[in-house]
């Protein structure tokens, strides 16, 4: 499909600005977008000055645009043009709004005498902040249709962040096609965080009521979103499941739905992630041993990883499903006598005080004992050829040296500790409230040496340098196993895809947008390479029951059935390629030019 409009802008607070999982989305899609509108496809963010070193080159604008970025910056809205340093290199305009924030009552001012837009009690950094930014965006798109006029221009605003702007060229009739995305109605993330069932109550839900009830901040967020949505040429959701939300809670079904993709080819092949899972596997096994070792053993190289990883939504997310499905894997599996071990990482940042003594000692120890092994490999491995090649027996003593025995004996004791190892690798702030801590008691998974199913919270941000595990977000999926996101809102879900492409098998949900992608009915083959687990209109018994099979099923594929699932799991990522899902960008700005 050929692109109809001369220029795209696509408008996003988190251009240049990583808060959330926008971000990825505008990021990734850069390089099919360029391909689409090449120098033509523009990007507009806010100008944050600590944020952009590194991410951000600038240079002076071209010269039709100087008169009008003039005109700009009298108002106090001064335009920094340059390039986003990322895959693409794509152009990119930055609002330093700081000057036009004292237009910020106006702003509001105006909003609601247009659109009926209330925000009269909102706070700067939760709402304001984003609606005087964006207005100044809608000023910079009417200048530029002025400087552009015999060209055809789209402008794609993301998120009731960016809906200030649309609804100013929309009052002011700009000649701009105008496409409006919403990725998550305001009303269905805040009713799902209270543990509303939105879906089974979704007619019933009177979303005006609510969202007043719920207060100003949500109230304001709501009008505004509903507005942009009911007032863009073409109104968008991420997935038929926030289609649904919206056509309820917004007042408009959506035109064309924008699925989620990724830029497959900057992933690895199955070769190559096949190294890289070896790799990181055994950099995760080495933390395992300094993790349990100290206080008990079991066999590292018969041990699966399972993890969840993402915001700490405890609902939201199915952090609560996952842990009672983790309780009743590990009573199942000790009664089959199972001599496989799980362990469940829990890559949920939450508020710290910093990692646990007894885990900073034992890694000490551990190091001193890693060293006093690597000092010695040499001659070890100089014994074990002597050894092979003259036929003796192979024995502890003869292959270690009785000086080797003599100096580790007293490094292996001081490792040992009483007690159970911990569920969390950090002391949390306010532990005793903690809801994944008091789950893990509740559901009795206290890491008991007789236990197969095992479990860590890890708390903090996966950097690759955090002093403990050492490995990023990406690097710590390619080491594990299974990721499990059994979500209940989840308008796409990109984790679940990152890790298919990673080669890495998950589970996922029909209650996210990607899990109904793949999915109308949920008949999946012997190795689907991502599980839907069925959430829609099912009761608690059913979903944990389900999802304590799937887990189980998994835990009994031997080597070649785990491979199995990974080729089939890459292929299923291969389909969610941007390549292929840009058509629909294309066809909603060109159905957003025609309207103009």
């Amino acid at each position: 499909m050929d692109a109809k409009a001369d220029v795209c802008l696509e408008v996003s607070w988190e251009v240049c600005n990583k808060v959330g999982g926008i971000f990825t989305v505008v990021q990734s899609k850069i390089l099919p977008m360029k391909e689409q509108y090449r120098e033509n496809y523009i990007l507009i963010g806010p100008f944050f000055p600590k944020k952009l070193y590194g991410i951000f080159e600038e240079h002076a604008p071209e010269e039709s645009c100087r008169g009008s970025f003039d005109a700009l910056k009298a108002e106090g809205i001064e335009v920094h043009c340059g390039t986003w340093i990322t895959q693409g290199s794509p152009r990119v305009l930055l609002i330093d709004f700081t000057k036009f924030s004292a237009q910020k009552n106006d702003v509001k001012r105006k909003l609601w005498e247009w659109y009926q837009v209330d925000s009269l009690n909102t706070e700067w950094f939760d709402f304001d902040e984003p609606v005087v930014w964006a207005y100044a965006v809608g000023r910079l798109i009417e200048e530029l249709s002025r400087v552009w006029p015999e060209k055809k221009i789209v402008a794609h605003f993301h998120e009731w962040l960016a809906g200030a702007g649309l609804l100013y060229l929309r009052k002011n009739n700009s000649p701009v096609g105008t496409v409006f995305t919403t990725h998550a109605t305001t009303i269905g993330r805040s009713l799902a965080m209270q543990e509303r069932d939105i879906y089974e109550q979704i007619e019933q839900i009177n979303a005006e009521n609510e969202a007043r009830n719920l207060g100003p901040s949500v109230w304001a967020k709501h009008s505004l979103e509903k507005m942009s949505a009911q007032n863009a040429h073409i109104f968008t959701t991420v997935s038929e499941i926030t289609g649904i939300e919206a056509e309820h809670f917004l007042g408009r079904k959506p035109d064309v739905l924008l699925f989620n993709g990724l830029n497959i080819s900057k992933f690895p092949t199955f070769e190559e992630a096949s190294v890289k899972h070896k790799l990181f596997k055994n950099r995760i096994k080495q933390f395992l041993m300094v993790y349990f070792f100290p206080f008990y053993s079991f066999d590292i190289d018969n041990t699966l990883i399972y993890f969840l990883a993402g915001r700490y939504e405890f609902h939201d997310k199915g952090v609560d499903v996952f842990i009672e499905s983790l309780a009743r894997l590990n009573e199942r599996l000790k009664k089959e006598k199972c001599e496989k071990t799980i362990v469940a990482f829990f890559w949920v940042p939450a508020g710290v005080k910093g990692v646990r003594p007894e885990i900073l000692e034992g890694k000490s120890f551990f190091r001193d004992i890693k060293e006093t092994v690597d000092d010695a490999h040499e001659d070890i491995h100089s014994e074990l050829l002597y050894l092979l090649m003259t036929g003796q027996d192979i024995g502890r003593e003869s292959l270690l040296g009785e000086d080797f025995l003599l100096d580790i004996k007293p490094k292996l004791r001081r490792l040992k500790r009483d007690g159970l190892p911990p569920l969390s690798t950090h002391e949390l702030e306010n532990e005793g409230a903690d809801a994944i801590m008091n789950a893990f008691r509740q559901h009795g998974l206290l890491n008991r040496k007789e236990d197969v199913v095992k479990v860590i919270f890890y708390p903090i941000y996966l950097s690759g340098a955090d002093g403990l595990l050492d490995t990023s977000y990406y690097e710590s999926m390619q080491g594990s196993h299974l990721g499990v996101f059994p979500s209940y809102y989840e308008p796409w879900g990109y984790t679940p895809l990152e890790a298919a492409a990673l080669g890495v098998s998950s589970i996922t949900t029909d209650l996210a947008g990607f899990g109904r992608y793949l999915c109308n009915e949920c008949k999946q083959g012997e190795y689907p390479g991502i599980f839907v687990l069925p959430r829609l209109k099912k009761s608690r018994e059913e979903i944990v029951s389900a999802l304590t099979d799937m887990m189980a099923k998994f835990a009994h594929f031997n080597k070649q059935e785990r491979t199995e699932n990974k080729i089939v799991a890459q292929q299923v990522a291969a389909t969610a390629d941007w390549k292929k899902f840009i058509a629909r960008y294309v066809e909603a700005h060109n159905l957003a030019v025609e309207k103009v």
